[in-house]
């Protein structure tokens, strides 16, 4: 959404963030398995969310626009070739800094099926082609839109082009739009069931439809039988509400989600990370603080995933970059640099994302009253709402070997592939690095991992700790993920430390 770009010191506004196919292309794609919450197809109901890794790419000045969407380090007259080259050194950075496996990309009318589309798509192809998975959501045609979509001819003319060609394509996920909060909460489903009709070679399960308003509150839309099948996308942010505690932000945010966590996606939640805010502080009386943390508790608790906003681009302001960026942008041509801004706000987000970060508590030890405020849209009353974990069936087996133990278990699973965890636990003693070691069942691969480093021989498999997880306090974990073909197995799985 949008708001003013603040000055230095000022509270701010957060960045903002043709046919229909043949039956018989319908019936091969909607037979195609579709990789949701470790299930497949479109029924992703009871499934978690927690294997959306993501950020947000943007356009640095924002995603509303009347023309084409250049992203943050990308130019109009880059080929789809240098596209693809800009993307992967992204990628590679987003990939080896925080274990990201999303990115959320906007589309509009004046992107797909433009000259430019061509050198866009390279940004998609290089994210699928390495295993992410990309959100394509639709950004209103400017941001004088109100929250509506301006041309609904247009705009179903680039969703059939967007479907048709990434319809088949299981890594990637379609956002029919961003924030839609110019409609009623029955304006807005209507029009999205209108959607998923017309655009059937989109996978139910593969479609995350936005909540009511600013994406802000979920309950509608998961309280309506025509989107039991799809995900949902979900928007959280301090300034849209008066200033919390952490506790009120938790069941603020769990609230909202109504009984759909377990099939949402954080698709937009972000705070400054540009003006050295520590959000390992748990008894931080800073509102953003209080914000992230208590949003990344949510969402670790009901292992819920999520794409930051932003990685890159967003609103400059007075400064030249979105303060809520997670990352600075340096080099030339193709070769783009990545670098954190806040390692601590960094280590919060993969703590949201379930990995285990540090030795810093979850929740603060006292509760305070808040010294920093944020501007607000409305105020809204909450009630306190019951955090339920969403867990999943699972198998493991654990080893310990040196300093170190594994268990491994089986996060989901579906025709032809299956997601599967390890954690490492560090023994008595501190570890400065592990490697984890187990054998493939036949037929299994291993097609995509998270927060470690892949080497396969054969069926033997061998990981070990990114850059950001080799080191362990006595007792404290870290987790990998990774998605695999062929069918889901128990294996024994051991770990060693130098």
């Amino acid at each position: 959404m949008t708001r003013i770009a603040p000055s230095r010191g000022d509270v701010p506004a957060r960045p903002r963030g043709t046919r229909r196919l043949r039956a018989s292309l319908l019936a091969v794609v909607t037979a195609s398995a579709a990789l949701v919450g470790g299930v497949a197809g479109s029924a992703p109901a009871d499934a978690a969310t927690r294997q959306f890794r993501g950020m947000n790419w943007a356009v640095l000045g924002d995603n509303f626009s009347t023309g084409p969407l250049v992203l943050h380090g990308l130019s109009s007259s880059d080929s789809n070739a240098t596209v693809r080259a800009k993307a992967n050194a992204v990628y590679d950075d987003l990939a080896s800094t925080m274990g990201v496996n999303t990115v959320r990309l906007p589309i509009n009318t004046h992107t797909v099926g433009t000259t430019w589309w061509n050198a866009y798509r390279g940004a998609i192809d290089a994210a699928t082609e390495r295993g992410f998975k990309v959100i394509l959501a639709y950004w209103e045609d400017g941001a004088a839109s109100g929250g509506r979509i301006t041309n609904l001819a247009a705009w179903n003319r680039m969703w059939s082009t967007v479907t048709y060609t990434y319809g088949s394509n299981p890594n990637v996920y379609f956002e029919p739009m961003n924030e839609p909060h110019g409609y009623s909460s029955a304006e807005w489903r209507d029009l999205a069931a209108n959607w998923l009709s017309y655009h059937y070679s989109a996978v139910p399960g593969r479609v995350l439809v936005g909540g009511t308003g600013y994406s802000q509150d979920l309950r509608d839309v998961c309280n309506d039988s025509r989107f039991a099948s799809t995900l949902l996308s979900f928007h959280h942010y301090a300034f849209f509400y008066s200033a919390m505690t952490y506790d009120a932000f938790r069941s603020h945010i769990q609230t909202r989600l109504g009984s759909c966590a377990s099939r949402a996606v954080v698709t937009e939640f972000g705070a400054p990370m540009d003006n050295g805010l520590n959000y390992a502080d748990a008894n931080s009386t800073d509102n953003f603080v209080r914000h992230i943390r208590a949003m990344a508790q949510v969402m670790r608790d009901n292992q819920m995933g999520g794409t930051y906003w932003p990685a890159l681009g967003g609103k400059p302001g007075t400064i030249g970059y979105d303060w809520y960026s997670m990352f600075s942008l340096s080099g030339g041509g193709t070769a783009l640099d990545l670098t954190v801004r806040n390692a601590s706000g960094a280590d919060r987000i993969r703590y949201a994302w379930g990995d285990t970060v540090g030795g810093s508590t979850t929740s603060p030890t006292t509760t305070r009253t808040t010294t920093t405020t944020t501007t607000s849209r409305s105020t809204t009353t909450t009630t306190t709402s019951r955090t339920v974990p969403s867990t999943s069936s699972t198998s493991s087996s654990t080893s310990a070997g040196g300093t170190c133990a594994a268990t491994y278990r089986t996060v989901g699973s579906w025709p032809g592939g299956f997601q599967g965890e390890v954690t490492v636990t560090a023994g008595n003693a501190a570890v400065n690095g592990w490697t984890v070691r187990w054998t493939l069942g036949s037929g299994q691969t291993i097609t995509q991992i998270w927060s470690a480093q892949l080497t396969t021989s054969g069926s033997n498999v061998t990981v070990g700790n990114a850059s950001y997880n080799g080191s362990l306090p006595a007792s404290a974990s870290t987790t990998f993920g990774f998605i695999g073909s062929g069918t889901a197995s128990s294996p024994s799985v051991t770990c060693t430390s130098p």
